[in-house]
């Protein structure tokens, strides 16, 4: 099947020792399992299995002489490819854990493949909530943004800076349903009114159809609840309609530094966006940033917040296979869970593991800047608001998760 191009990366330290009794095949392997030639490609793609081998290089065998391989593939964007390359990875090439997985409605599927296997999901880059919520799992942990997080953060600090009245343009799949669902309710019950919403399919062109009502409405705020190409299309042609000179303000609720790189400030200027990551932060991003640009093929790209994401959660995974001697998600999952907010993370910042599988750390909206006020390559946000980590996500008793222990 297209799709299954799986390659095989690196192999760290080949001595065997008892560490890694319980250890399967004695080789850990990662699965990087994303969207490489599709419109996640740049916020995802090869840049997330360069980021997996940077994790596995720095674990560097956990001083134990743990051997670590990476594998990779494309879900293609539909579930059940990414369904089937989860089972061909669990059943006959003896993947681990499968890492990344941009696109809900495939994350959702990964996810219920694994449940209750002996593999571990780390969910660096699915959004839908529900997976610490009805689709909660033992196997999963969630890093980097989710739906009620986008929805509900952005929402907030939107209407604190005074936009009352929203009009949504949404990708018609699970990521834009809940991020517009969490938004929604957010901005209904705190006063605010929707005014209504586009629907458009994944990978859509024109969006004129989509932007020409939410410009017509006069809402204040125009949300897009998509991501990717989508996002990039959506902003550059709501440029060409002049909605931002007219007063409308446009908030990317999914939004990367690529995206923004792809756009160009001239037309992504005054933008705000909801973030976890930005590669220019502190002194800990830009090292892990200028290392990542160096990369083989990212040719001094900086990596989006989704591949930080897929550094820190294969590198926290390999950490706890360390800690345990086992890669086995009944044993790895739980030593995951107790890394708490003393072990900040060089990436997140303050970071806690929740028992529902929750990664909490800080969130950050960001506006990006007009082109003369950058000052050098992917210089292209300043800081609006910080979101501590503890209001920044749906609070655990109200994720719906039974598998709380």
């Amino acid at each position: 099947m297209k799709g299954f191009g799986v390659g095989l990366a690196l192999a760290l330290a080949c001595a065997a020792g008892s560490a890694r009794a319980e250890i399967s095949d004695n080789v850990v392997r990662v699965g990087v399992l994303n969207d490489i030639s599709g419109i996640f490609q740049d916020t995802n793609g090869m840049g997330s299995v360069e980021a997996a081998r940077m994790a596995a290089e720095d674990f560097n065998g956990g001083g134990k002489g743990i051997k670590v391989e990476i594998v990779y593939a494309d879900h293609q964007n539909k579930a059940d490819v990414g369904s089937a390359i989860a089972r061909k990875w669990l059943d006959v090439e003896g993947v681990d854990a499968i890492v990344d997985v941009p696109n809900s409605a495939v994350g959702l599927a990964v996810n219920t493949v694994l449940r209750d296997s002996r593999m571990t999901f780390l969910a660096s880059s699915t959004a839908s909530s529900d997976l610490t919520g009805k689709a909660c799992s033992p196997n999963t942990i969630q890093w980097v943004n989710d739906a009620w997080a986008t929805g509900n953060t952005t929402a907030a600090a939107m209407m604190q800076r005074g936009g009352k009245d929203w009009y949504f343009v949404t990708v018609d799949y699970a990521l834009g349903k809940g991020i517009e669902a969490e938004a929604t309710n957010y901005i209904e019950k705190h006063g605010g009114k929707v005014l209504g919403s586009s629907k458009h399919p994944l990978g859509t062109s024109d969006f004129a159809s989509f932007l020409l009502p939410a410009q017509n409405s006069k809402a204040k705020v125009i949300g897009l609840a998509n991501a990717g190409g989508d996002t990039i299309n959506a902003v550059k042609q709501a440029a060409e309609f002049g909605i931002q000179e007219g007063g409308q303000t446009m908030v990317a609720f999914l939004l990367f530094v690529n995206d923004v790189h792809g756009m160009g400030l001239k037309v992504a200027q005054g933008l705000q966006l909801l973030e976890a990551f930005y590669w220019d932060m502190n002194d800990d991003t830009r090292a892990f940033a200028k290392r990542f640009a160096a990369r083989p093929g990212m040719n001094g790209k900086m990596p989006s917040g989704n591949q930080a994401g897929v550094y820190a959660s294969t590198l926290a995974y390999l950490n706890a296979v360390a800690a345990t001697g086992s890669d086995d998600a009944k044993v790895v999952v739980p030593q995951m869970k107790t890394f708490k907010g003393k072990d900040k993370d060089k990436l997140f910042g303050d970071t806690t593991i929740r028992q529902d599988g929750r990664v909490i750390h800080p969130m950050y909206l960001f506006e990006v800047k007009k082109p003369e006020e950058s000052k050098y390559p992917y210089d292209y946000y300043k800081l609006i608001a910080t979101i501590p980590a503890d209001q920044a996500f749906r609070p655990l008793a109200d994720g719906g998760c039974s598998l709380v222990k």
